[in-house]
């Protein structure tokens, strides 16, 4: 059962088009006079927000940027992957794919979903910056917003998904004098759904079906009727065959 190769890359195409919701984020920065100095777009990465922090404490000093990491910065990571019972379907389903004159048909049994946690964190050096970026981000999700995403191309299938902001959580990283570089953090909670689904198979079609009617009661059998694909439109054509040869029966 497990020796069968196949990789839809279900993950990679979630977390891709969750990043890419947030890689075209701006930062303003103004003089006194109310005039727009600076625009600086927010560099995105996939990464924990220990890795970046780490870089920072490397060189806390604001006088060599040499080695200091830019900031701002957003970073996002998984968290978490359970198992999303509300979504389950029965399992012998399929979806399938092809037309019946070509005499098999892809198909591939029923996804099986989990619920995948996310997390987008804020990383600046002061507080405008924060809420600059967290003001261009939360009115998006109230509390969900929604994407498309292209499962099995192959097959056709699509499927929405609802990406929810479930919560945001505020800390200060900073320590030592008023030199000493700081980094304020906005980590936003996300849950979506994904669909994993098993390998993609070739199966044949049945392009003709037969039903013998009877009637116990009086005359028992009466007639077979067939059912046969006929075109790639899938019209079937429907034939009565009467084999009451000892009685005048007309179905």
């Amino acid at each position: 059962m497990l020796n069968n190769y196949f990789y839809h890359a279900i993950i990679r195409k979630t977390v891709a088009a969750f990043g890419s919701l947030f890689n075209d984020i701006k930062v303003i920065r103004k003089d006194a006079a109310g005039e727009v100095k600076q625009i600086n777009r927010v560099p995105l990465a996939y990464g924990p927000t220990q890795k970046f922090l780490a870089r920072i404490e490397g060189e806390p000093n604001f006088t060599d940027p040499a080695v200091a990491i830019k900031l701002p910065r957003l970073s996002f990571e998984i968290t978490s992957l359970t198992y999303d019972t509300e979504s389950k379907i029965n399992k012998m389903n399929q979806f399938k794919s092809g037309t019946i004159s070509d005499g098999s048909r892809q198909s591939v049994y029923a996804f099986s979903p989990y619920k995948i946690g996310l997390s987008l964190s804020v990383i600046t050096k002061n507080q405008d910056d924060a809420l600059q970026v967290l003001e261009q981000i939360v009115p998006y999700f109230q509390p969900e917003y929604t994407i498309t995403i292209n499962d099995l191309p192959d097959l056709g299938l699509k499927h929405d998904l609802p990406i929810v902001l479930n919560s945001i959580i505020m800390t200060e990283d900073y320590e030592g004098d008023f030199v000493t570089r700081r980094a304020i953090i906005y980590s936003m909670e996300f849950e979506t759904r994904v669909r994993f689904y098993g390998p993609i198979e070739d199966k044949n079609v049945i392009l003709t079906s037969s039903v013998d009617l009877n009637d116990f009661d009086t005359y028992g059998f009466l007639e077979e009727i067939t059912a046969e694909a006929v075109s790639q439109s899938e019209k079937t054509s429907v034939t009565g065959i009467d084999k009451t040869d000892d009685n005048e029966i007309t179905p």
